[in-house]
């Protein structure tokens, strides 16, 4: 069975950085598209950063130049670099990513979610 674990979320003071990953478990043969999304206490979830296969990276304008998105392809993992973190990136994470399945069919998944939570 294929699930997106995430790790990394925490509690950090602003200015600060961490970085978010997301493992791929289970048998795939590669990644189409890894996202990450976040979700603020009564806000949408919104779309923070993707990276398609082959394709330019998105950012949304309020991470550009702080946030960094990256896949390692043969650990089947992604990562989210976040620096210069501000009160406002609160939320919860979720990574997002479409996936070839060993039948040759693409499929989306979603991670569990993983807090981050900064202080002023």
């Amino acid at each position: 069975q294929v699930q997106l674990v995430e790790s990394g979320g925490g509690l950090v003071q602003a200015g600060g950085s961490l970085r978010l990953s997301c493992v791929v478990s289970g048998s795939i043969l590669s990644i189409n598209t890894m996202g990450w999304y976040r979700q603020a206490p009564g806000k949408q979830r919104e779309l923070v950063a993707q990276i398609p296969y082959g394709r330019t990276t998105t950012y949304a304008d309020s991470v550009k130049g702080r946030f960094t998105i990256s896949t390692d392809n043969a650990k089947n993992t992604g990562y989210l670099q976040m620096n210069s973190l501000k009160p406002e990136d609160t939320a919860v994470y979720y990574c997002h990513a479409v996936l070839l399945s060993r039948s040759r069919i693409s499929l989306p998944y979603w991670g569990q979610g993983t807090q981050v939570t900064v202080s002023s």
